[in-house]
Protein backbone atom coordinates (compact mmCIF):
# COMPACT_ATOMS: atom_id res chain seq x y z
CA UNK A 1 0.00 0.00 0.00
CA UNK A 2 0.63 3.54 -0.26
CA UNK A 3 3.17 4.75 2.52
CA UNK A 4 3.49 8.31 3.93
CA UNK A 5 5.31 9.82 7.02
CA UNK A 6 3.34 11.05 10.11
CA UNK A 7 4.40 14.04 12.34
CA UNK A 8 3.00 12.78 16.32
CA UNK A 9 3.70 15.12 19.22
CA UNK A 10 2.51 14.75 22.60
CA UNK A 11 3.71 16.92 24.81
CA UNK A 12 7.89 16.74 24.96
CA UNK A 13 7.96 13.71 22.68
CA UNK A 14 7.80 14.03 18.54
CA UNK A 15 7.92 11.26 16.39
CA UNK A 16 7.69 10.91 13.02
CA UNK A 17 6.37 7.58 11.79
CA UNK A 18 6.61 6.06 8.45
CA UNK A 19 3.04 4.47 7.77
CA UNK A 20 1.50 2.24 5.53
CA UNK A 21 -2.36 1.73 3.89
CA UNK A 22 -3.35 -1.77 4.61
CA UNK A 23 -6.74 -1.31 3.46
CA UNK A 24 -9.06 1.24 1.70
CA UNK A 25 -12.85 0.32 1.30
CA UNK A 26 -13.88 3.88 -0.68
CA UNK A 27 -16.50 5.63 1.58
CA UNK A 28 -16.05 3.09 4.41
CA UNK A 29 -12.90 2.35 5.99
CA UNK A 30 -8.69 2.87 5.53
CA UNK A 31 -6.74 0.36 7.08
CA UNK A 32 -2.95 2.21 8.69
CA UNK A 33 0.11 0.11 10.10
CA UNK A 34 2.36 1.87 11.89
CA UNK A 35 6.19 1.31 11.09
CA UNK A 36 9.02 3.28 13.46
CA UNK A 37 9.80 3.86 17.14
CA UNK A 38 6.09 2.90 17.99
CA UNK A 39 4.61 0.15 15.59
CA UNK A 40 1.12 -0.93 15.54
CA UNK A 41 -2.03 -0.80 13.36
CA UNK A 42 -5.57 0.83 13.25
CA UNK A 43 -8.44 1.11 11.03
CA UNK A 44 -10.69 4.30 10.39
CA UNK A 45 -14.53 3.23 9.80
CA UNK A 46 -17.38 5.53 8.34
CA UNK A 47 -21.22 4.35 8.48
CA UNK A 48 -24.11 6.59 7.74
CA UNK A 49 -26.46 7.64 10.29
CA UNK A 50 -30.43 9.10 9.73
CA UNK A 51 -30.79 8.59 6.41
CA UNK A 52 -27.07 9.39 5.27
CA UNK A 53 -27.41 12.62 6.98
CA UNK A 54 -24.51 12.37 9.42
CA UNK A 55 -21.47 10.11 9.73
CA UNK A 56 -20.59 7.93 12.40
CA UNK A 57 -16.62 8.10 12.70
CA UNK A 58 -14.68 4.84 14.71
CA UNK A 59 -11.22 4.71 15.26
CA UNK A 60 -9.57 1.62 16.45
CA UNK A 61 -5.77 1.52 16.97
CA UNK A 62 -3.36 -0.64 18.87
CA UNK A 63 -0.06 0.41 19.45
CA UNK A 64 3.48 -1.26 20.55
CA UNK A 65 5.54 0.80 22.31
CA UNK A 66 9.35 -0.06 23.05
CA UNK A 67 10.92 -0.46 26.13
CA UNK A 68 12.25 2.32 26.48
CA UNK A 69 9.14 4.47 26.08
CA UNK A 70 7.14 2.12 28.98
CA UNK A 71 6.76 -1.09 27.06
CA UNK A 72 3.00 -1.93 27.71
CA UNK A 73 2.37 0.48 30.14
CA UNK A 74 3.64 3.36 27.67
CA UNK A 75 1.08 1.89 24.99
CA UNK A 76 -1.76 1.60 27.72
CA UNK A 77 -1.23 5.09 28.48
CA UNK A 78 0.48 6.81 25.40
CA UNK A 79 -2.34 4.79 23.55
CA UNK A 80 -5.44 4.48 25.21
CA UNK A 81 -5.68 7.42 27.50
CA UNK A 82 -3.31 10.25 26.52
CA UNK A 83 -4.05 9.71 22.17
CA UNK A 84 -7.35 9.18 22.63
CA UNK A 85 -8.11 12.40 24.12
CA UNK A 86 -5.62 13.89 21.65
CA UNK A 87 -8.05 12.28 18.98
CA UNK A 88 -11.03 13.40 20.49
CA UNK A 89 -9.69 16.92 20.23
CA UNK A 90 -8.79 16.76 17.18
CA UNK A 91 -12.14 15.07 15.65
CA UNK A 92 -14.12 17.71 17.48
CA UNK A 93 -11.90 20.84 14.96
CA UNK A 94 -12.04 18.08 12.08
CA UNK A 95 -16.59 18.13 12.88
CA UNK A 96 -16.39 22.14 13.35
CA UNK A 97 -14.39 22.47 10.65
CA UNK A 98 -17.02 20.08 8.23
CA UNK A 99 -20.43 22.19 9.49
CA UNK A 100 -18.53 25.43 7.79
Amino acid sequence: GTAFLCDTKVGPIRLTDKMEITQWVAGSAMGVKHVGIVTGSGVFTLAPLNNATQTHFTWEEELIFPWYLGGPIGAFIGGKIVLKQIWKRNLRVLAKLCKK
